[in-house]
């Protein structure tokens, strides 16, 4: 049985009038719409397609790309709102259902909203979910400090931004490691800083700890090299200051001066951090 919502390397069977009939060594057997049709062709080719419900809730194939498929999360727009739910627009003919029950908070027409598209196993249809904690589980862990990971950016709280961590757990980057505005939906690396007894993930945009300083400490270099050995900025500058000159929190930009400190390549005064001659 073919997989709805995921894509299938399938073989053109034959040509008919409404369009290629696919098939796959299983014997299962998919429709691809003329409008999808390959200029060129010859049965028995393969190709890769992606298979979801059509308007008459019957399987179809189409050669165009989805914003986001099975089990799966993404940032989409939403297009219409009915009686019975939202609808979503995921790059194909037919727009992706989010019903009311999986509404995080009720959607209107032109927002967006961070989704997770699954199998609704009542209907057999594709659905969204905006309740995407829903879809993360954090009791076994399959991350550890000083890891990299991909994260999603999902929503601001009141101490930092939540984010998911792998598509698998949920994380949170606290307020002191946000250097720069985050945007919900945003697809990015960043680090573990810290696994907790409770399953909860610190994560930080930049390498925790020791492995922070190093890269830190020559951008800073970096800087002053192209300053001509000085940079206006110390430890009464404020976090926006340091993050729009530099990128990096107050806390990383303490640290990385402290090294270059006792490294003596840089001298400390009250108007900011000076590069010593002999660097």
């Amino acid at each position: 049985m073919l997989s709805i919502g995921e894509y299938h390397t399938m073989k053109i069977d034959r040509d008919t009038e409404p369009g290629l009939f696919l098939r796959n060594e299983a014997g299962d057997e998919v429709l691809l719409p003329n409008k999808y049709k390959p200029e060129g062709f010859d049965i028995g080719d393969e190709i890769r397609v992606f298979v979801y419900l059509d308007h008459q809730e019957r399987p179809v194939a189409t050669t165009l790309e989805p914003y986001v498929k099975l089990d799966e999360f993404a940032y989409l727009k939403c297009v219409e709102v009915s009686d019975i739910g939202a609808f979503l627009d995921w790059g194909l003919e037919k727009h992706l259902f989010v019903p009311y029950r999986e509404m995080a908070s009720k959607m209107r027409k032109g927002s967006w909203y961070l989704i997770f598209c699954y199998l609704d196993e009542e209907t057999g249809r594709l659905v969204a979910s905006s309740k995407t904690n829903a879809f993360l589980d954090n009791r076994e862990l399959t991350v550890e400090p000083f890891e990299e990971v991909d994260i999603i950016v999902a929503n601001p709280t009141d101490l930092g931004m939540n984010v998911i961590v792998n598509e698998i757990h949920q994380g949170l980057v606290y307020k002191d490691d946000l250097f720069r505005d985050l945007q919900p939906g945003e697809r990015l690396k960043a680090w573990v800083k810290k696994t907790r007894p409770d399953g909860k993930i610190d994560v930080t945009l930049q390498r925790p700890g020791y492995r922070s300083i190093e890269p830190n400490a020559q951008e800073i270099l970096n800087e002053l090299g192209l300053k001509g050995g000085f940079l206006p900025l110390h430890d009464k500058s404020s976090p926006d200051e340091i993050q729009k000159s530099l990128q990096m929190s107050k806390k990383s930009f303490k640290k990385a001066v402290g090294t270059l400190f006792k490294a003596r390549q840089i001298e400390i005064k009250e108007d900011g951090i000076y590069l010593l001659k002999d660097q």
